[in-house]
Formats: structure tokens, sequence, C-alpha cells
């Protein structure tokens, strides 16, 4: 599936919902705007395979414009907004970004960035960028004749050295062809053209961008929160009714020391699912929001390289405190430092074999590092029982 299905079929519902500013874009809003970035970056002469980055805050344009790219065909590399200069630079020029979109709140660093096609500034003006809303106004909003499946190349720093670009190769179906996250998000947590999800975190990471998109696909509602407070969290689950939602360990934790009046005052009731991952969640934390939300806190384990996945469900996890799950992508093996398999319950290295292949982004030497007979590692240790 694909946004513009749903532009076809239900063109006033909401694809996007700011949660502090109320903006909205409809099926039919998104459609037109990622057609009008697709078009925008066709007039810059870029085709199939070329790159450009989003260095954003959270906006109602983020999403219009990895939609824009991933129908033109293009690599978006979203950037963190944390980064330093340098970092930023240096992303920019490994990844071969042609057209940079940056916030304007975000002047510092933004600024000091060239590329080669063009800079463009979304809400607001940075000096020697070109307005992103007035440009995008004298592009048709009919779709580009050329479409193709574009996709994202995300960097993660890990711990040491340089931030890695993780790519796979572009998809070769068409635009609206299922990809696996779709397929997980449908299989394990129900996505469908009800889901109303709520967004806390940066679109820049992997999971966010990611499941945002494949809601998009399934054809419901994204509320985007433009920075996580605990408070507004609840506040929003209650005001739309939020089906989904995807959040951190840090962001239960922050919530669970809000006042005890506070966190009853609200109606989480409609919450289905609130899936968790990017770090191990305490036991204790974990057992007190399934006290508070009920068994609706399911969790999996998987990195931006994406090369395998796991997954618990909260019924499971009560069994098992502590697990992340079985593997649904990619067969588990735990590996010593002389590469040598371990049997169930020692510690070793986490490997996938046979899941998802990716590589790093100009840097072969590290693609080896993380691959062996075993399969593919983010680096992580664990067991299994």
């Amino acid at each position: 599936m694909h946004p513009y299905i749903h532009a076809a079929s239900q063109p006033g519902k909401a694809a996007i919902v700011m949660a502090n500013s109320g903006e909205t874009l409809t099926y039919a809003e998104l459609e037109a705007e990622s057609n009008r970035v697709a078009q925008l970056l066709r007039s810059h002469g870029l085709t199939r395979g070329d790159a450009i980055a989003v260095l954003m805050e959270n906006s109602l344009h983020y999403l219009a414009i990895c939609w824009g790219a991933q129908r033109a065909g293009l690599v978006f590399t979203c950037m963190s907004t944390k980064l330093s200069v340098d970092e930023a630079r240096y992303i920019i020029e490994d990844s071969g970004s042609q057209l940079l979109f940056a916030s304007a709140g975000l002047a510092a660093v933004a600024t000091q960035l060239e590329t080669p096609r063009g800079r463009y500034a979304v809400g607001g003006d940075l000096p020697g960028f070109t307005r992103f809303e007035t440009a995008l106004g004298a592009q048709p909003a009919t779709r580009i004749a050329d479409e193709s499946s574009g996709r994202d190349m995300l960097y993660s720093s890990g711990t040491t050295g340089r931030p890695k670009g993780v790519f796979g190769a572009l998809p070769e179906g068409p635009i609206d062809a299922p990809d696996a996250l779709f397929g997980l998000a449908t299989m394990l947590y129900g996505f469908n053209g009800e889901t109303v999800y709520l967004s806390p975190a940066p679109l820049y990471h992997a999971a966010p961008l990611r499941y945002c998109m494949s809601v998009h696909k399934a054809g419901g509602t994204v509320i985007v929160m433009e920075k996580f407070d605990p408070e507004r969290y609840l506040q929003l689950v209650e005001q739309y009714r939020v089906t989904h939602s995807q959040l951190v360990p840090t962001m239960f934790v922050k919530m669970l020391k809000l006042p005890d009046d506070i966190r009853a005052k609200y109606d989480t009731s409609s919450l289905k699912v609130a899936i968790h991952a990017a770090a191990p969640c305490p036991v204790e934390v974990k057992h007190r929001m399934i006290a508070w939300w009920g068994e609706k806190i399911f969790e999996y384990y998987s990195a931006t390289e994406g090369a395998g996945f796991t997954a618990i469900s909260p019924q499971e996890w009560l069994k098992k405190p502590g697990s992340v799950g079985k593997s649904i992508l990619g067969q588990i093996r735990i590996v010593d430092e002389d590469g040598t398999l371990l049997p169930p319950g020692r510690e070793g290295r986490v490997f996938f074999h046979g899941g998802t292949d990716f590589k790093y982004h100009n840097d072969p030497e590290k693609t080896a590092g993380a691959k062996s007979e075993h399969g593919a590692t983010f680096g992580d240790i664990g067991y299994v029982d």
C-alpha cells in the first residue's frame, strides 16, 4: 500500500497531525505535497539513486519530504538535530547528498553546510537558502512520470569512530510494494486504516520514521509530537483516542514519575498497543507500566541495520521478564570472541543468520566487521535459553 491509494479513497482523512500546533495534512494534501516534492527533486535533475539530506525538527513537512523522495526513487538521509557542524558535514559528504532540507530553527548548523544542487529552508528563512514553501508552491501537484521506489539511508553512530550510513539496495518493485517492516507491523501490532499512532520521538530516528511511514501505508493517522512531554503524551492519548504508539524506556520512566493524580487523570483505555525498543527496559519499569496500562506493552529488538528482529508480547514477557522474545527475522546465533557457536545459557555476541542484508555506505571494512559465517551482528551481548 501507499499514501496515494488512501488519497484516492479517503482524501479528507487526516494523515498527519502536529500535536502542539494542531496543523494537519489530509491524505489528499499529503499526496499533493509529496508530488510537489518529487517534482522539485526532478527540477534539480535528481534521478533514481541520487541522495538528499534532511536536517529538520519534527514538523508537518517532514514526512511529506520523505514521501516525495520515496516516490522519486531517491535515497533520503534524515540527520540528527544534535549533530555538530563537523558531524553533519561529514554525513552530507559521505552520503553524496545533492540537496539539503533544513529547519529554520537549526540555523547554527544548517548555514554551515553546503550541497551541490541547492538548500531549502523549511518553516522560515535562512541566509543563502531558498524558502521551501515558496519553491514547493511553484511545482505541479501531479505525479512525476518516472516514479520508482526510494528508501532511507540513516546514520548509526555506534560507540566509536565516524557515523556509519546503513543501507540496503533500492527496492526494485513499484512504489506501493509491501516491505518487511509493514508486514511485521501489520502482523504483530495490527496496523490498519483505523490506527491512530502517536509518535513522541524525533523523526530522524529509524523507528519513528519507518513506523510513521508504515502507518501511512496502512491508511491510519499519525500524531507527531514536536517534543516529548510525559503529561502532554497522556493528554494526546485521551484527546485523539490513540490506538498505537512507540516509546523508549526513558519515556516510561518519566511518565511513571508523574504524581499519581496526574497519571490517573487521563483516559488511556483506547491504547491497544504500546511498542518499545531502542534500549533495554528495566524489569521493574515494565512491570509498573503493565500494571498501569494493562497487557498492551509490546517489545522488539532490532537496529537501524534491520538484519534481524525479535518480538515479545506482554503475555509472553510476564512469563519471562527481561526477555526480548523469539526471532521473527533471522536465526539467532550466540557467538564467542573466537567465532565459536555457543550453547543455550552462555552469553556472547548476538548474530542473526539469514536475515536482511545491509552494508555500511562507503565502508566495506566496517561492513565486513559486522558479518561472519554466523550472519550479521549489531555488536550486542545476549543469550538464548
